[in-house]
């Protein structure tokens, strides 16, 4: 097996765009001040909110999200046999329908820094999980098809380092598939995207029985959405890690897919 890379220096917020997926803000201070602090934070925050994330996740999607997560996996031409990482697993709810399209034969791997996250994970699907991250993922070479990840690009430190990770364990010709939520550009969009996703959302949670933790998870979520930097950034992050076709396709102007293709080795290597 191939050792993966060592995790990169810690460095402040208010890094190049290049590396970080979040833009310098201020109220971001109130969660962590510096990278060795945001792997703290943010993993006791989806472990606190864990419990509660699917029924808040159905509220901010208005119950719609399976039918997202399986069209964007049909249409990616996921098929039976195939090999794919779910990197930021969570609870599993992109797992669960990348399992149904891979079977029979597949294999599928589910990646999370949260062991309250993967316990969920587990609850609903017999698979490998494996606490980790994005950045130093500890699995070899050239092993998966595809990789997937939903809506956690936000969450990672480094877009370069994780890109590269994401690169190293395709296959030639594998394709990744990166689901986001993206900040809207309208300003009346956006002010109710926030007031639904910040506010009410937790409230609904509350009401509906979930505990604390959810809240909070889902003020931060906010944040990370109204300060993750522009696509074509992460897109030139992808082609520097050394993607292939890369594209962004948007939905609803608040939905967002990457796409990109680890290349072929050509014949006169």
């Amino acid at each position: 097996m191939t050792q993966p890379p060592p995790p990169h220096a810690q460095t402040p917020l208010g890094r190049s765009a290049a590396s970080s997926p979040l833009a310098p803000a201020p109220g971001l201070k109130k969660y962590f001040d510096n990278d060795a602090d945001r792997r703290d934070r943010t993993r006791e925050m989806f472990d606190a909110g864990a419990a509660g994330y699917d029924k808040a996740e159905w509220l901010t999607g208005l119950g719609v999200g399976p039918w997202y997560r399986r069209l964007i996996l049909k249409n990616m031409g996921l098929e039976p046999g195939q090999a794919v990482l779910d990197v930021a697993i969570g609870t599993g709810l992109v797992a669960q329908e990348i399992q149904k399209l891979i079977q029979p034969g597949g294999e599928l791997v589910g990646l999370d820094p949260s062991p309250g996250m993967l316990a969920e994970a587990k609850r609903k699907l017999d698979i490998e999980v494996i606490e980790g991250y994005a950045e130093s993922i500890p699995l070899e070479d050239n092993r998966f098809d595809v990789l997937t990840m939903g809506y956690a690009l936000r969450h990672v430190e480094s877009l370069d380092a994780a890109f590269t990770e994401y690169l190293r364990v395709l296959k030639p010709g594998g394709q990744v598939c990166l689901m986001e939520i993206s900040r809207p550009n309208s300003h009346i969009a956006r002010f109710i995207a926030k007031i639904y996703i910040s506010k009410i959302v937790p409230i609904l949670a509350r009401l509906l029985g979930e505990k604390k933790g959810v809240g909070r998870l889902w003020k931060y979520y906010w944040e990370t959405i109204d300060t993750c930097i522009d696509s074509e950034a992460i897109m030139g992050s992808m082609r520097d890690a050394g993607f292939v076709d890369v594209r962004c396709d948007s939905r609803a102007g608040l939905f967002r897919e990457y796409h990109g293709k680890k290349p072929r080795p050509s014949l006169s290597d």
